[in-house]
């Protein structure tokens, strides 16, 4: 099946072969069932059939498992002889053991290169999606956004964005009455959610250097495309982290690629492990959004894949896009679950010579019911079949194995050191010291002209014009006091004593004559 994907084997004696068509493997599709019922097996070999044809795959390895694909399967391996039986009995007469060019990816950078992006990047939407904001604390945080842009300031890290909302606090008052309201309460509010997702590890997702998608879409030597597996084991952690990233990843494909309308075949597979994630309590804004990505990348030739347990994890609006279907065994134990299952059924293209219902509850272990767009888009006839054994290893392996293929990648050293550029933390921070120097400078100023005014005051109070004031006083002081003299004097010599004194002085002038 030179234009295919071999999934399995299908009919009454799975020799009916089935396949995914290359040209219509980016118009999406649906791997669904129970846990336990092969859906990883399933995953694995698609991108495996991917890889082989030169398509590059995303996939998240939630549980450890997929990173046997770079490893080659063996003969020693407990399944072997069921894997050669079974490529046998559905016609897989080239099966052999092989393993695939990995590139892995951790958003902590403990188990493969890291995945960083820019708060910016990332935007106020899907940011309010993964801290769970309300729509008041989100609409303050597209302020803090706007305001970004309006004042050249760069949001690329954690401590951009705190710095950023501390600046928007401290200026809320006019800030108000430009962008409108801004409650310190809401500000507090996302404060304390960047908090809690920093404890959880997500401040490393965020910062330089960001992600280049172009890495993400490479070939080996031989023309195989490389699958790129992201370590989502302890990112599982943090369910809202994990959801938001892939949405924001494929919004990043969406955004950056260009039309290519429907290609031979697909330029990158995209695998959205645990999608119910994604649609879980979120905003219609955000369901809005996925529905517009998977109507519309398509035509940019990527090809995107929901793993979910029930097709009823996905909104309507989003399953209606997904044309290539495996449906693993749904188990009904309860009254919805019967509906769920019935409903499953239904939008299979109907088999007369199969109960489709009856299929999907029955079928075993490695086994699904199976729906592939033929020619011109036509939904496929619904057929019971046997998933192809793995030619990679099935299950994890060693670390010291993923070590070594981490040094081998041609991406070794290019994200694993991380950058902190001059952005908004600097910036305001540049600006708060600009400010509170020239206020220091403004507070000298003032002191030296109080002190001149000082001096100024002192000198008039000393000059000589106040002096001779002061000698006019003290002259009119000793007049004054010179008067009183005479007064006295004169009115003591004209009294009975001074009298007797100058008959006294008069007599002594005259008695010698």
């Amino acid at each position: 099946m030179d234009d295919a994907i071999f999934i399995g084997g299908g009919g009454q004696d799975h020799t009916d072969k089935q396949g995914l068509l290359l040209s219509h493997a980016n118009r999406h599709g649906l791997i669904a069932g129970a846990t336990g019922t092969g859906k990883t097996v399933t995953l694995q070999i698609m991108a495996e059939g991917f890889s082989a044809r030169g398509v590059p795959v995303f996939v998240a390895d939630v549980k450890g498992d997929l990173a046997g694909l770079a490893k080659s399967g063996s003969a020693g391996f407990k399944h072997h002889d069921a894997f050669i039986e079974r490529a046998g009995k559905i016609g897989f007469d080239d099966y052999v053991y092989e393993g695939f060019p990995v590139t892995f990816w951790d958003l902590f950078g403990r188990q493969g290169h890291p995945i960083r992006t820019t708060v910016a990047e990332m935007g106020p939407l899907l940011l309010s999606r993964l801290l769970g904001l309300s729509e008041a604390q989100e609409g303050v945080l597209n302020i803090a956004f706007r305001l970004a842009d309006d004042e050249g300031l760069p949001i690329l890290d954690f401590k951009d964005l705190r710095a950023l909302l501390v600046w928007v606090s401290e200026n809320r008052a006019t800030l108000s009455t430009r962008y409108g309201m801004i409650a310190p309460q809401s500000i507090g509010a996302i404060q304390r959610r960047l908090l809690v997702l920093e404890n959880q590890g997500g401040a490393g997702f965020f910062g330089e250097p960001a992600l280049d998608l172009d890495d993400m879409m490479l070939t080996d030597d031989a023309g195989r495309g490389r699958i790129n597996i992201l370590a989502a084991d302890e990112l599982m952690r943090a369910p809202r982290l994990y959801a938001t990233f892939l949405l924001w990843l494929l919004s990043e494909l969406f955004e950056e690629l260009p039309e290519i309308g429907d290609p031979e075949k697909p330029r990158l597979v995209f695998f959205f492990d645990e999608a119910h994630l994604l649609f879980d309590d979120a905003p219609k804004v955000l369901i809005d959004k996925v529905e517009q990505v998977a109507r519309l990348i398509r035509s940019k030739g990527v090809g995107v894949y929901f793993v979910t347990q029930n097709p009823a994890d996905v909104p309507d609006t989003v399953l209606g896009q997904l044309g290539n279907r495996v449906q693993h065994a749904l188990r009904a134990f309860t009254a919805r679950d019967r509906k769920a299952l019935r409903l499953a059924a239904q939008t299979y293209r109907d088999n007369p010579a199969l109960d489709i219902e009856k299929a999907i509850r029955e079928v075993g272990v490695g086994e699904a019911v199976t729906s592939m767009l033929e020619n011109k888009g036509v939904p496929g006839i619904a057929q019971r079949t046997l998933i192809r054994p793995p030619s990679s290893q099935l299950g994890p392996i060693e670390p010291g194995e993923r070590a070594a293929v981490i040094a081998a990648s041609p991406l070794a050293g290019k994200y694993e050191t991380a950058k902190d550029r001059h952005s908004a933390h600097e910036m305001l921070a540049d600006r708060a010291a600009a400010a509170a120097h020239a206020a220091e400078e403004a507070e000298i100023k003032e002191s030296e002209a109080e002190e001149r005014e000082r001096e100024f005051r002192q000198a008039r109070r000393y000059s000589g014009a106040r002096i001779t004031r002061s000698s006019s006083r003290s002259s009119r002081a000793d007049a004054s006091i010179s008067e009183q003299l005479t007064r006295t004097v004169m009115k003591e010599l004209t009294g009975t004593t001074g009298r007797r004194i100058v008959r006294g002085i008069l007599g002594g002038l005259f008695k010698g004559r």
